[in-house]
């Protein structure tokens, strides 16, 4: 068994110093820490807004609700969820990944996307 461990921790290492990343980690998350290279922390921004989009899209379905005011709260959800991700729970210097804006902007229009399509697919199923 320690041979198995041993074997396996070597093939990490070797994985590391070729290079190769090694596999994420989801303590890394919440690890104020923690490095992050530009595109692991653009992934992670990216999949928190596609979360984000399909829980607002089906609750918005759900309940009925109608009107552009609820595109823009959505957008405020979002938005203000992956400021607060990075900003308050990370804690990393923006300006090390192009500024605000960028950060912001990371998987924005796949989410409006998967949002728009979750709220009008429920909406239609459920009070049609």
């Amino acid at each position: 068994m320690k041979e198995g461990k041993s074997v396996k921790v070597n093939y990490q290492q070797q994985q590391h110093q070729n290079g190769h990343l090694s596999p994420f980690k989801f303590a890394k998350l919440f690890d104020p820490e923690a490095s992050w290279d530009k595109d692991q922390l653009g992934d992670v921004l990216h999949w928190i807004r596609q979360v984000v989009a399909l829980v607002c899209g089906l609750l918005w379905g759900t309940i009925p609700l109608v009107g552009g005011i609820w595109i823009v709260v959505f957008l405020a959800i979002s938005t203000g969820i992956v400021y607060g991700y990075y900003a308050m729970v990370l804690k990393i210097d923006e300006e090390d990944f192009g500024g605000h804006g960028v950060l912001l902007q990371e998987g924005l229009f796949a989410s409006f996307t998967l949002f728009l399509l979750a709220w009008i697919l429920v909406y239609s199923l459920v009070h049609f």
